[in-house]
């Protein structure tokens, strides 16, 4: 599923529930997501203006990653840290909204920012080479 599914299945109910009051429907990302808990983080090698196309049907905290800006030529995990969609980043933006909720500490986001030398494009795996990954 394309979140631009997700977006027209979320349209859809939306228009279904706005002319059927008696027969409400839930948006396919709703149902799915129904009894997460904690953060939701949705990331993609795309801006993040994709994946924020589905946030009005996520009722839980919701924060997306993508390749917003200019682009580098690197290796492919050099630009993903750089654009922050890596693995570490992923942690990282899950752990700052945990702060959000007040689950944790910001020193705990510190501490994993450092760790994984977030800022460092240099300090990303590689990744894999061959097109996909």
């Amino acid at each position: 599923t394309s979140w631009n599914e997700l977006r027209r299945d979320g349209l859809a109910v939306d228009r279904h529930n706005l002319l059927n009051p008696e027969d409400q429907r839930t948006a396919y990302i709703t149902r799915k997501l129904d009894g997460a808990k904690g953060p939701i983080v949705a990331v993609s090698d795309f801006m993040r203006a994709v994946q924020d196309q589905v946030a009005p049907w996520v009722t839980q905290s919701f924060t997306t990653l993508g390749t917003d800006g200019f682009g580098l030529s690197d290796t492919r995990g050099a630009l993903r840290r750089h654009f922050k969609v890596d693995a570490e980043s992923i942690v990282i933006a899950t752990l700052q909204q945990l702060v959000a909720q007040g689950e944790i500490k910001p020193k705990l986001v510190q501490e994993a920012i450092d760790k994984y030398q977030i800022n460092d494009v240099r300090a990303a795996d590689a990744g894999n080479t061959e097109g996909s990954g």
